[in-house]
């Protein structure tokens, strides 16, 4: 037999809402983040590359494709 230890623990409610609020909050500041760093990396190889504005659209068009399979791979 193996000994389980069953524990009750109480919340208060608003402290947990709180908790989840600020953590929401940190989450969706670097997501922002994230996306700030990619953008500027993709304007710096645009520039690097001297890339013509259909080959700027191009490239959004599959950083925007790799955005939305990571948001589905997530879900």
């Amino acid at each position: 037999m193996r000994n389980i230890e069953t524990r009750n623990f109480e919340a208060d409610a608003e402290v947990l809402n709180g908790m989840l609020s600020k953590a929401k909050s940190e989450q969706r500041s670097d997501d922002a983040l994230a996306v700030s760093v990619r953008l500027a990396a993709l304007a710096i190889h645009a520039r690097n590359k001297e890339m013509s504005a259909a080959e700027i659209i191009e490239l959004l068009d599959k950083e925007s494709a790799r955005f939305e399979n990571q948001s589905r791979e997530l879900h």
